[in-house]
């Protein structure tokens, strides 16, 4: 297969460039819109994979929405933006969406650097609705300064999944007490909220997004208020009556009905007409108002739907067929997010005390080894970091042992965690922040580029990164033993370097690295993974007669200090490598150490930019961001031909 994906047959779908072009068809035209832009999402990620099981599953509601609010003046704000690919082929990059996730191509997620009709950065989950009462409620002030009715509608479309971050209940309590005229959409393809059936129930349902009901209920609540006779606080009131009435005859009862916001459903959310029509009610409705749609991931392509875990991003595969090309791994590397899990399992086996926790993300982390044998042993919260380490950390409170294991990326959302309820009391939690450093294609808002920076000021951290799938295992087996405290190993997305991963299961002493190669006039100082560049790029000057030395620093906090009284002592020149932001991390470490010590030599710090590093390949995003072999080549010969200079001068 190669990159260009097939032309298909499409009739209405080759005149939407625009949603504009959309809301000229006729509502009975969506249907087949709908198909036919799911079967362009099909074959679009069959060739250049990306996401596909959650787009496929909100095409009838992203149609819906282009076709009933006047986009991009209105304003969606999606949560996690891998469900948004039919947003993107509707807004303008339908032809271009072969380079999605591309180096230089489209975005991964929804940004408004993007495009106007991106209205927020969603690369992570929860933030929709925090986002999108900023934005309703900056339409209310905007409208009162003017003296004319808000002209702009703000829609946020969340999952059910990210309803379980606590951004998103901060958000709805927010909801329920600012004035607003916010509509949430509740894109829920897994709750255990049944349908509604029965006669009474549908009436309440239609009626409660009836066109006249709703006109002549609102312009009742509008005469009561001009008379003085429903303020905030009584008009509150009215919508948890209500919500109560519906819930009593019904028999339905959810989160919303008692926090002042009108709740609307379940409904069917693959039928377009339908939602069309209920949306087209609650367009002009005022107030904070929710619509809770039943979905199915992979709706519409058999194979997703009967895996959608496999299917939320397959990489390449036969659209016809669903037969997914799978690459054959079997003289290659684990990756090292099974060499966690099979670890964890081997340690949890021997140590009764430890016990695993991520926040939904089992497989994505290999959490769910220890989980299919010991599944009382493992505790899977949700789209919670901030929760995940303080659940962790009153566990570890009480003698247990958890290995936290959160990306890195979203580890930075349990910041305050961290130190206030693990550091703090020195609590025995270890943080696996997996996916640190480039992560590749996810792009900006998916780099663990600042674990690194972040963590080094806060106290009673050790902070590591293994080099290898060895280096690994020995740092989890180290970080286990009594009495050390809050641990973080970080380690990369993707495979490592050992087919043999297998070693045995010792302790490493707590800030000690590793010499690699000796060396003079320039040192090496490399910490995680990146090593394995810079040993690569030594071996290549060895070759020309370049002999610089290389340490595997293994420890960021605290810094093996042998060998930096040694770097200062025998060296002219000092390289430092790491996958993470320039400032802050190893480099600038070594720096303050070799200043505080008195040493004055010359260090060259080779790490991510001052800038947020767009999507891409790792190899391209580690050249663009000068941290692959070639930099670590170019940056040592250089620093070693200055030294034979000034030594012949």
């Amino acid at each position: 297969m190669n990159d260009i994906v097939e032309e298909t047959n499409h009739t209405i779908l080759d005149s939407i460039h625009w949603p504009a072009d959309l809301r000229a068809l006729a509502v009975d035209d969506l249907p087949e819109v709908c198909d036919e832009l799911r079967e362009d999402i099909v074959r679009q990620v069959s060739m250049n994979p990306g996401h596909l099981a959650s787009s496929l599953g909100v095409v009838e509601l992203t149609v819906a929405l282009h076709y009933v609010f006047n986009t991009p003046e209105d304003r969606i704000v999606w949560d996690v933006g891998h469900q948004a690919y039919g947003h993107k082929m509707l807004t303008g990059r339908r032809e271009r969406f072969c380079t999605n996730r591309k180096l230089g191509g489209i975005m991964p997620f929804p940004s408004p650097k993007e495009s106007e009709y991106d209205t927020f950065t969603c690369g992570h989950a929860s933030n929709s609705i925090s986002a999108a009462l900023g934005m309703a409620v900056a339409e209310r002030v905007k409208s009162m300064q003017n003296g004319q009715p808000s002209q702009h509608k703000v829609v946020a479309v969340i999952g059910d999944g990210a309803m379980s971050g606590g951004l998103a209940f901060e958000g709805l309590n927010n909801v329920s007490s600012s004035p607003n005229d916010l509509l949430i959409i509740l894109n829920d393809n897994n709750m255990s909220i049944d349908r509604s059936v029965g006669g009474m129930k549908q009436y309440l349902l239609n009626l409660s997004t009836n066109e006249t009901y709703n006109k002549y209920r609102f312009k009742a609540a509008r005469w009561l208020g001009r008379k003085g006779m429903l303020d905030e606080k009584r008009r509150n009131g009215i919508i948890r009556l209500s919500n109560a009435l519906k819930s009593a005859i019904s028999h339905q009862q959810n989160i919303f009905e008692g926090m002042n916001i009108r709740y609307f459903g379940p409904f069917d959310g693959h039928d377009v007409k339908e939602i069309v029509r209920i949306l087209r009610q609650l367009k002009d409705m005022r107030g904070p108002k929710l619509l809770h749609l039943h979905t199915k991931k992979g709706h519409g392509y058999a194979p997703a739907e009967k895996d959608v875990t496999v299917w939320h991003a397959p990489g390449k595969f036969d659209p016809d067929t669903g037969e997914r090309i799978v690459e054959d791994t079997g003289d290659k590397p684990p990756k090292f997010q099974d060499v966690f899990g099979h670890t964890l399992l081997e340690l949890a086996r021997q140590n009764p005390a430890i016990v695993g926790v991520t926040p939904a993300m089992p497989t994505g982390c290999s959490m769910n080894i220890l989980m299919q044998e010991m599944p009382k042993r493992a505790f899977d919260v949700g789209i919670a970091e901030g929760h995940a380490v303080t659940f962790s950390a009153g566990m570890a409170k009480e003698g247990l042992i958890p290995f936290c294991n959160i990306y890195s990326a979203f580890a930075q959302r349990a910041y305050d965690n961290i130190i206030h309820d693990a550091a703090i009391l020195g609590l025995p939690v270890v943080l696996c922040l997996d996916r640190a450093g480039l992560v590749g294609e996810d792009g900006a808002t998916h780099h663990g580029a600042f674990d690194l920076a972040a963590l080094r000021p806060i106290p009673n951290l050790t902070i590591s990164s293994p080099m290898d799938e060895h280096e690994l295992r020995r740092l989890m087996f180290t970080a286990q033993e009594p009495g050390r405290g809050t641990f973080v190993i970080r380690y990369p997305r993707g495979r490592g370097v050992k087919v043999d991963w297998r070693c045995p299961l010792e302790a490493v002493k707590v800030g000690t690295g590793r010499k690699l190669r000796d060396g003079e006039g320039v040192a090496v100082l490399t910490i995680g993974p990146v090593g394995n560049s810079a040993a690569q790029a030594l071996d290549q000057l060895a070759a020309k007669g370049i002999a610089a030395a290389h340490y595997d620093m293994r420890f960021l906090k605290p810094l093996d200090e042998d060998i930096m009284k040694e770097v200062g002592e025998r060296f002219r020149a000092v390289v430092t490598v790491e996958d993470g932001v320039r400032n802050g991390g190893l480099g600038s470490a070594v720096l303050e150490w070799l200043n505080d010590h008195g040493y004055a030599i010359r260090v060259e710090r080779l790490g991510l930019p001052d800038q947020f590093v767009e999507h891409g390949t790792v190899a391209q995003l580690q050249e663009l961001a000068g941290i692959d072999q070639k930099a670590i080549r170019e940056a040592v010969e250089n620093l070693s031909n200055t030294i034979k200079r000034k030594e012949q001068s």
